[in-house]
C-alpha cells in the first residue's frame, strides 16, 4: 500500500488528507466515498515514504560540496584528455593524408619528367 495526499473540500474549507491505497484511482475512490462526490480539490499524489531528510550541519554541507567539486573536476579532466586524444589523432590523420598526396605529386612529376626526357632523346 502507498500513501497518497490530496486536498479535500469539507464544508467550504480545503483540507489536506492522507490515505493509504494501492493506486491513485483507488485513493480517489476512497476519498470520494468518505467525503462525497466532487469533494476533491486536487488529485491524490503519491508521497514518498523514504522518511524525513535531516538538514546537514555546515561541516557536512561543506564536505558534500567539496566531493561534488572533486567529481566535477574529475569529469572535466577526463573530457579534456579525450578531447586532446581526438585532436592528436586528427592531426596524425591529416599529416598522413598530406604526406601521401605529396608523394603522389612527386611521383607524378617524376614520371612526367622521365616521359619528357625519353621523348627528348628519341
Amino acid at each position: 500500500m502507498n500513501k497518497y495526499l490530496a486536498s479535500v473540500r469539507i464544508r467550504g474549507q480545503i483540507v489536506k488528507m492522507a490515505v493509504f491505497a494501492d493506486s491513485m484511482i483507488h485513493a480517489r475512490l476512497i476519498l470520494e466515498y468518505q467525503f462525497g462526490m466532487n469533494s476533491l480539490a486536487s488529485a491524490p499524489v503519491q508521497v514518498n515514504e523514504a522518511g524525513t531528510i535531516k538538514p546537514q550541519t555546515p561541516d557536512q554541507a561543506r564536505l558534500a560540496a567539496l566531493k561534488r567539486q572533486k567529481d566535477n573536476v574529475a569529469k572535466q579532466i577526463e573530457t579534456e584528455r579525450d578531447r586532446q586524444k581526438i585532436h592528436r589523432a586528427q592531426q596524425q590523420i591529416s599529416q598522413a593524408i598530406n604526406s601521401k598526396s605529396i608523394k603522389r605529386r612527386l611521383t607524378g612529376r617524376l614520371n612526367r619528367f622521365t616521359d619528357n626526357s625519353i621523348q627528348f632523346f628519341r
